[in-house]
């Protein structure tokens, strides 16, 4: 049982897939991810091989009892059918974020996954940068006055990512590990189609009724980029601190941590914490569509 190895799939191969399927052919030396094996990948397009790795049929991917967890790197879109698959198929799942486009099938996964006793991971390497563990450590134990988060970037294809909330989810990640519990007072979103513009604008109040705003933007040549203004009692944040570059991958950061609970190394309380920040952002990200979906109010 020294050895215990949990045969992988990786399913999609766009730029997180390319990168999930490197990091298991080279894993980190005396880490979990030594524990995982790279079977093949699933793609619609027809590839081959990808360096070592070679290409297998989705029912191959399902059926083979040696293959124990899949990597699920497919568009947003298609999430919620795919981990639906693999843990019917009785394997467990890591998911790059969202791990749906809706908060009811995203509660349906996670009871699912808990019924067959499988690990249901969603990646969330947002939360392992090196600039955001700096953010987190200059935040912790000030009191907030009001915050903003400005999120832009390039045009993204809604069928296929879904709504920005839900897209953008990585940003609302932030806000609730940073400030804990919110709850939605409004939101908007302005759309150019013409144009290829889009803004969402969220308003919060943290649970001791301080305001936090969450602008997602989008539009042709938008440089990637946040900007945060976090106004506490002791003063105003408006620039990321200073921080190293890590040595491991993000990637990799994300696929010790899915090791670790496959080799039962999390505790509970933080696998009950992780899963009441996914669950809670992803029931806020329907909250913000439907405020942003619903017809103007017309007050007589």
């Amino acid at each position: 049982q020294i050895s215990k190895m949990f045969g992988t799939v990786v399913v999609g191969v766009g730029i997180a897939g390319l990168a999930r399927i490197r990091d298991l052919m080279n894993p980190m030396p005396c880490s979990p991810s030594e524990h995982l094996k790279l079977f093949g990948f699933v793609s619609r397009r027809s590839f081959g091989n990808i360096n070592e790795a070679k290409q297998i049929s989705l029912e191959d991917a399902l059926r083979n009892k040696d293959i124990h967890a899949a990597f699920i790197s497919t568009e947003n879109r298609s999430h919620e059918e795919t981990i639906r698959m693999f843990l019917e198929a009785g394997k467990h799942v890591l998911v790059e974020y969202p791990l749906a486009l809706s908060a009811k099938a995203a509660h349906e996964l996670w009871e699912m996954a808990e019924r067959k006793g499988k690990v249901l991971h969603v990646e969330h390497i947002e939360l392992l940068t090196e600039e955001y563990k700096q953010l987190k450590k200059e935040v912790a134990g000030k009191d907030l006055v009001k915050g903003t988060l400005h999120f832009t970037g390039s045009v993204l294809d809604e069928n296929k990512s879904g709504f920005p909330a839900f897209s953008g989810i990585a940003r609302l990640t932030w806000l609730i590990d940073l400030f804990g519990d919110l709850t939605v007072t409004s939101a908007t979103r302005e759309k150019q189609k013409d144009k290829n513009y889009s803004r969402m604008t969220v308003h919060f109040q943290t649970a001791s009724k301080k305001p936090l705003t969450w602008i997602e933007e989008r539009g042709p040549g938008m440089r990637r980029e946040k900007k945060i203004n976090f106004c506490f009692t002791s003063g105003c944040l408006e620039n990321f601190p200073e921080a190293p570059r890590s040595s491991v991958g993000l990637f990799m950061q994300d696929q010790n941590l899915f090791a670790k609970k496959l080799l039962g190394q999390v505790s509970k309380e933080e696998l009950a914490a992780e899963k009441w920040r996914i669950l809670r952002c992803l029931d806020l990200a329907e909250v913000i569509q439907q405020y942003c979906e619903e017809p103007e109010k017309i007050y007589s």
